[in-house]
């Protein structure tokens, strides 16, 4: 089997049959001069095949068992060692195997999870989508009573326009956060005005922070201005004010602070709420993170969102509680 095995080389066939017919050639050679001499040189031949084959068997067995090796690593084996090939003309190969098996567990693991991480996001979403689902349905269902007063029909109406406007925002978030992952988004670069920036930004959280009765302080130093897309930045921008904005109670302040040096553009946004755990700050940034407090108003996908757009302008968006109430995110843009 082992010489069988070992004929399969094309190499090592070739040679075979090279030698083998010198060898006869020099049998054959030598009949004319002397018998003696012609049986003298074929014994040498057959030694020398046999010394040939000897290493080559052994190479052979380490192939197989090499190969062996390698089959098992495919089909989930952690008990494959591979140090008995440390050494020899295998060492070389047997040390890109032992980086290959190590990148495909890493691989494996990463995609493990990815898998776990889908399925628990889609869970998420689902039950984020079955909370307003099930409201509107109930509102739906006050609406069609004919003898609704005007007064409540408005109300369940502007509600379930509410639940829809939710619903919408998550879903698109959501969409443009998995374009952003994929690398999906070609970004148009432009110099954006901070000062325009945040009055971009402010403009679709007005009617919502006028009915909170929240005041909203700006303080701008100089000019700053950075490179970047408008339209996502803008976005990133208000999803860390709508944050904000959920978690400052009635009454309350929101500042937002801007300046820029010779390293970065910073824009500083903070609120007067209840601040952030000690737990939970690590996890604020997390897709569907499940905070007892800190997500109990959101979905938890918005200042992951916001922290993926700024990643992607060469940026950083921290968080870190303000004494004595609230929260404060900053935004750094690096030149």
């Amino acid at each position: 089997m082992n010489v069988m095995n070992i004929m399969r080389s094309p190499e090592i066939r070739a040679s075979f049959f090279c030698q083998l017919g010198a060898a006869a050639i020099g049998f054959g050679g030598c009949l004319f001069f002397s018998v003696p001499a012609a049986f003298v040189l074929l014994a040498a031949a057959a030694v020398i095949l046999l010394i040939q084959f000897v290493p080559l068997s052994k190479r052979n067995e380490k192939i197989m068992k090499l190969c062996n090796n390698i089959d098992d690593i495919l089909r989930g084996s952690d008990m494959v060692d591979l140090s008995e090939y440390s050494e020899g003309e295998l060492s070389i190969l047997s040390d890109e195997i032992r980086k290959m098996t190590v990148r495909l567990r890493e691989q494996n693991s990463a995609l493990h999870m990815d898998k776990q991480f889908m399925k628990e996001a889609l869970e998420d979403m689902s039950h984020q989508l079955r909370t307003p689902l099930t409201a509107m349905l109930l509102v739906l269902g006050l609406l069609r009573d004919p003898g609704l007063p005007a007064r409540e029909r408005a109300e369940h109406t502007r509600e379930l326009y509410r639940l829809l406007s939710r619903m919408q925002w998550m879903l698109e978030t959501m969409l443009n956060l998995s374009r952003l992952e994929a690398g999906a988004v070609e970004f148009r670069t432009e110099e954006i005005s901070v000062k325009e920036l945040i009055k971009d930004a402010l403009e679709p959280l007005s009617i919502s922070i006028e009915l909170k009765n929240i005041t909203v302080r700006t303080e701008i130093e100089g000019s700053p201005v950075f490179s970047g897309d408008r339209q996502y930045c803008t976005e990133a921008v208000v999803n860390v004010l709508k944050n904000c904005m959920e978690h400052t109670p009635e009454g309350g302040t929101i500042r937002i602070s801007a300046a820029e040096n010779a390293i970065y553009t910073g824009i500083t946004v903070t609120d007067s709420g209840s601040g952030i755990s000690e737990q939970e700050l690590p996890h604020v940034f997390e897709r569907f993170y499940r905070g007892s407090e800190f997500n109990k108003n959101g979905y938890g996908i918005g200042l992951a969102f916001a922290r993926k757009i700024i990643a992607l302008h060469n940026g950083s968006l921290q968080v870190r509680n303000a004494p004595p109430l609230g929260a404060e995110f900053e935004i750094r843009i690096y030149r």
